[in-house]
């Protein structure tokens, strides 16, 4: 199952793996948003079982060449890095080491990094602020921020964060059901300590 499609004037081929159980959920998603690149629902995860994949699903993406050699790992998506050096390598372009001098990175305090949401209602919405500050001397930007599942929801400013400026990240929990929870926030950025991860945690009764 795998698709050629037109990328950089390069034939490249796209293979996605789900796993997930909610087969009929995202079937019908992606035939709402005309995704028509091949999809394989790993129900039982054997995939990542059978490869012996890393916990971190940053790990789980990577770029072969045509006798299936791996050239490079990474996500693109959250890693503007991953995503240039991929270009770089479809387009034939000589890989050399990374100057980390030209990185211009800062550094993060964080107020907390786990925040309880307590005993609610499961109807209910419930809503945490994590507070991020640049502690160093280059501008804050936030490249992408996800959650472990489409319950959580994170709004934020777009703009970067100046040096001893800080960034609010308002985090909205929306149980489907009745449960304990633990939910997983990750925030990509141009800090030292990225990426950050954030924790919610509670009883939707």
């Amino acid at each position: 199952m795998k698709q050629q499609v037109d990328s950089v004037d390069k034939k490249v081929a796209f293979l996605f793996f789900l796993q997930t159980r909610r087969t009929e959920d995202l079937d019908y998603k992606m035939k709402w948003d005309a995704f028509n690149l091949p999809i394989v629902f790993d129900v039982q995860n054997l995939f990542c079982q059978l490869n012996h994949f890393p916990e971190d699903e940053k790990f789980r993406t990577f770029l072969l060449d045509k006798d299936n050699k791996v050239l490079a790992i990474g996500n693109p998506i959250h890693n503007p890095k991953v995503k240039e050096l991929y270009l770089k390598i479809i387009q034939g372009e000589k890989i050399g080491s990374i100057n980390e001098s030209n990185v211009l990175n800062t550094m993060v305090d964080i107020d907390k990094t786990a925040a309880s949401l307590g005993d609610f209602a499961w109807q209910e919405e419930r809503k945490a602020t994590f507070t991020l500050k640049n502690m160093g001397n280059k501008p804050l930007f936030i490249s992408d921020v996800t959650t472990s599942c489409g319950c959580t929801s994170v709004d934020y400013s777009k703009e970067p964060v100046n040096p001893s400026e800080s960034l609010r990240l308002h985090v909205t929990y929306k149980a489907d059901h009745p449960g304990y929870f633990s939910k997983m926030i990750t925030v990509y950025c141009n800090a030292d300590a990225s990426p950050i991860r954030l924790k919610i945690s509670g009883n939707a009764k």
